[in-house]
């Protein structure tokens, strides 16, 4: 074989390595996405127990101490 068809041959091979490593890269994507929107529910969920387990401050919100910014989370995604 001469130095073209190897070359060619070559570039061909690359090609093929770079489009499985693109495609083994998309499939861990997907599986981040569908790990994250299997926790999303679960964490909202916490978030609303740790909300309802607060103390009652002087105002009468329940809010947390250990999570000050928390409460927000949880009327942003109630007022949606």
């Amino acid at each position: 074989m001469n130095f073209e068809t190897v070359s060619l041959l070559m570039n061909w091979l690359e090609l093929g390595a770079l489009f499985a490593i693109l495609s083994r890269l998309g499939r861990t994507f997907d599986l981040i996405a569908s790990t994250q929107r299997e926790l999303r529910p679960s964490i909202t969920s916490a978030s609303i127990t740790a909300l309802n387990l607060a103390p009652t401050t002087r105002s009468g919100d329940q809010r947390s101490r250990r999570f000050p910014l928390l409460h927000m989370r949880v009327a942003i995604r109630a007022a949606r």
